[in-house]
């Protein structure tokens, strides 16, 4: 068959016509992710002009509709008179034209989140309409826009001696169906713009819940890693954070960094550039991580504090750190639009001197907290050791029958192909064994647990490795974990928990979850660990079954007012739904529910936090929650 390709055959995008065609290309995608990621790009505007020193308040307006915004600024507002060269106003050029921006030359802005020039203009070009309100130069100015395309010119609509920018934006549903923003998360990321700016005010208002709060730090980032770590001193291994902050004279970057060692087994670093955070790190990170192990390297050697026989490795020295990195630069080359990663070179070198310097600094002018910092690594190198040394025991004992190293209770699936293959993790051999006879044998694998697994953010990582329970899951899994983790090894890509609806398996769950959050989130970030959601109660009305995932929803069955007799068994767990009832609510793909785990890069430190006082060593913070909110419960599941 022939096919024809000349000059007809290729087609010229002009405008904000790309955006609308690909948007993946601009946002990142359309789901959740992508729709937020249009507030991001307009608050990020109004920071950059609080970073540069024009703005002192922002405010940020979820409306009740779940899918448009407001964002106001008290900053310069974006020029309103005639471009020199396109001959229209200024703000429509910056509205209808990408890379179209005042960020492009240092002159307008020292340091900005936005360089790319395609922030606003792709939020143009992706919501069903967009008000641009902006007071400058004595007047107030408007001008309205649906799909990117203005309804009418740049008019003045009354005046001001302030100035500012308000936008208005309702998210298209064409490009993004049904979503909605998460308040949650918007509200996670605005606490830390807060934190990374001091003395920015950030007003937030969700109109369909009512939750309006606002935020000043004027501690900056200190007060965000009192919060990152853990509230007791006693979890400290020294008091007062190290805060560190420099300027370079070649760049003009900005560097601030806190630092606090903590009885932790994990090392938890947030980055951050021109305030977006950098969820996958980059190269001002890296200089941190280098730093951090070459100072304490450096000050160990020197006062000779390794004892004979233990050998210290980078990661010895980084388990239990808790920092924030906060760096500001005029020209930061980001991996993608979603600045996820920082990619500039200079920032390696220039981020290491600075934090080593300060760090070698503060241990040798310090002694107590150097000690104590230095025995903190020596007890995580001990750990290590006798952790390795345990998994050389199991791996010696292991049987040649075992070729695999699988455990013995796994049930494993025929199928060797990993993308079709599924792991139910089962709570209980009585689950298991109903879940083994009702499974798909060929793709569904299932692997029963004893009772309540290891909490894995107290413990080390010797007991971890000691575990049998969670050494069965990583065994299962074939990926490994820590250094010898590879996620192309992962037998199995979906790992689904499969616990009983009640409290006690909830609270297994959560066991699990912290474990693959804290040792395999790769797993996590790839989209592999979900959540199945087995039914509470089983109601019968007449002829018909009903199947209930917890007390609302056996409430809104009722609701129903359907004809016939009612009758409502609850499950007092999976083991006593026959196999064929079990595949049919819970295991069957397609009939089942099941939640995808996934943690958004603006949710990081919202993440930490519960996961520090759920689960952690002190008990404070989970008594303070269960007074503050023991009046709202209705029932508990005992």
């Amino acid at each position: 068959m022939e096919s024809s390709y000349s000059a007809k055959d290729i087609e010229i995008l002009e405008g904000l016509e790309p955006v609308r065609l690909r948007p993946g290309m601009y946002i990142g995608g359309t789901g959740k992710d992508g729709l937020h990621h249009l507030l991001w790009e307009i608050v990020d505007n109004g920071i950059d002009e609080a970073m540069n020193g024009y703005a002192r308040r922002l405010e940020v307006i979820l409306h009740a509709d779940g899918v448009s915004a407001t964002v106001i600024d008290d900053g310069r507002g974006i020029p309103v008179d005639a471009h020199p060269v396109a001959k229209r106003s200024v703000l429509e050029v910056v509205l209808t034209t990408l890379h179209a921006g005042g960020k492009f030359n240092q002159q307008s802005y020292r340091t900005a989140g936005g360089l790319h020039g395609v922030g606003a203009s792709v939020v143009n070009a992706l919501s069903s309409e967009l008000w641009v309100t902006v007071t400058r130069d004595g007047g107030i100015f408007e001008q309205r826009y649906r799909r990117g395309h203005p309804q009418a010119p740049v008019s003045q609509i009354g005046q001001s001696r302030r100035s500012g920018t308000k936008v208005f934006f309702r998210a298209d549903e064409e490009i993004f169906g049904d979503l909605t923003f998460d308040a949650e998360l918007v509200l996670e990321r605005l606490e830390a713009k807060a934190y990374l700016i001091r003395g920015l005010s950030i007003r937030f208002v969700d109109e369909g819940s009512g939750v309006q709060r606002t935020m000043l730090y004027e501690g900056g980032i200190v007060d965000m890693l009192e919060t990152l770590a853990p509230a007791q001193e006693g979890g400290r291994v020294h008091g007062e954070p190290l805060v560190m902050r420099a300027e370079s004279e070649e760049s003009g970057a900005l560097l601030e960094v806190a630092l606090l060692w903590t009885e932790s087994p994990q090392e938890r670093v947030l980055s951050f550039v021109n305030a977006i955070p950098t969820a996958d790190g980059g190269t001002h990170e890296q200089g941190v991580r280098d730093a951090l192990v070459r100072a304490v390297r450096a000050y160990v050697e020197t006062h000779d504090l390794t004892p004979r026989g233990v050998s210290l490795s980078a990661e010895d020295m980084r388990e239990g750190v808790v920092g924030v990195v906060s760096l500001f630069i005029r020209e930061p080359q980001f991996q993608g639009q979603t600045k996820a990663r920082l990619n500039n070179p200079e920032m390696r070198g220039w981020v290491g001197s600075v934090v080593r310097t300060e760090l070698e600094g503060y241990l040798n002018s310090h002694p107590k907290a150097g000690q104590a910092i230095a025995a903190r690594i020596v007890l995580a190198a001990r750990a290590r050791q006798a952790s390795r040394q345990a998994a050389q025991a199991v791996q010696r004992v292991r049987t040649s029958a075992q070729r695999l190293h699988l455990p013995g209770k796994l049930a494993d699936c025929s199928s060797s192909s990993p993308e079709l293959c599924e792991l139910f993790i089962v709570e209980g051999d009585s689950a298991g064994g109903s879940a083994k006879q009702g499974r798909d044998r060929k793709v569904q694998a299932i692997l029963p647990l004893r009772g309540k697994v290891l909490n894995s953010e107290q413990a080390s990582q010797g007991k971890l490795s000691q575990n049998r329970e969670l050494a069965d899951i990583v065994s299962a899994l074939g990926c490994g974990w820590g250094d010898d983790f590879s996620l192309s090894k992962l037998r199995y890509h979906k790992v689904i928990l499969l616990m009983d609806a009640d409290s006690d398996g909830h609270h297994i769950a959560t066991l699990l979850l912290t474990f693959f959050y804290r040792h395999l989130r790769q797993l996590i970030s790839a989209g592999h660990v979900f959540i199945a959601q087995p039914p509470l109660y089983r109601i019968d009305i007449g002829k018909q079954t009903f199947w209930a995932l917890d007390e609302r929803d056996r409430q809104q069955i009722l609701r129903r007012r359907l004809r016939g007799e009612v009758r409502i068994t609850r499950f007092k767990g999976l083991g006593e739904m026959m196999p064929r009832t079990l595949f049919e609510t819970t295991l069957d793909p397609q009939r089942r529910r099941l939640l995808r785990v996934e943690i958004p890069e603006a949710a990081v430190l919202e993440t930490e936090v519960v996961l520090s006082e759920l689960m952690g060593r002190d008990a404070e913070p989970r008594y303070r929650f269960i007074m503050n909110h023991a009046a709202e419960a209705d029932a508990l599941d005992l």
